[in-house]
């Protein structure tokens, strides 16, 4: 989805910036913190929010002598954009989901919240995995941050710890994995039979 915003908006960089504020609607970010949540060039990233703030899209807000940037929520396509962003459904086209096996040995990836336009999950990612580098697991936070323009809410665990919340009937856990979601990654023999044994 990515792609059809960037063709439908003319550059990666518009297509995230478009996101990224109609995804953070009631925040105020200054330039620096923009670029580096998008991941983008200073250069470009400051001609399209030039661009931006003309047709006011953005506002511009200056608290202690500092400039910061805010969604105009008056603008006149505000409800139409936000709609075409809730309807651009990242996953699976979303390419940073795909590094998820190269940051540890990945048991499960599963995902909802943000990934799936599903409001009610109180976590966008369960990862279950062993020898997680923090350094990978960084990086693909960030990158998958700046492709969806929010920030991600999830949650890393063992697979014994996952063995031991099911067995705890962790309400979280059981609440998140029988809600909506996308798997992807499922190295667990018969999880779905598992959580259903646990509720019985």
């Amino acid at each position: 989805m990515s792609d059809i915003l960037e063709g439908l908006f003319g550059s990666k960089e518009k297509a995230r910036l478009l996101r990224f504020f109609l995804q953070n609607p009631d925040q105020l970010f200054s330039f620096s913190e923009i670029v580096e949540k998008n991941m983008l060039k200073s250069s470009k990233t400051r001609s399209e929010i030039a661009t931006l703030f003309k047709i006011k899209f953005i506002l511009k807000r200056t608290k202690k002598k500092k400039i910061f940037y805010e969604l105009n929520q008056n603008f006149n396509f505000y409800p139409e954009l936000k709609k075409l962003i809730a309807k651009s459904n990242v996953y699976p086209q979303c390419k940073s989901l795909s590094k998820i096996g190269k940051i540890g040995n990945m048991k499960l990836a599963v995902i909802s919240g943000i990934f799936i336009n599903y409001q009610k999950s109180k976590a966008d990612m369960i990862l279950v995995g062993e020898s997680v580098s923090k350094a990978k697991l960084k990086n693909l936070m960030n990158n998958l941050e700046a492709e969806i323009g929010k920030e991600i809410n999830f949650v890393l665990m063992t697979a014994d710890e996952l063995k031991y919340r099911l067995n705890m009937l962790d309400k979280f856990i059981l609440e998140f994995l029988e809600g909506p979601h996308e798997e992807v990654i499922n190295k667990i023999p018969g999880l779905r039979q598992l959580i259903a044994n646990r509720r019985n």
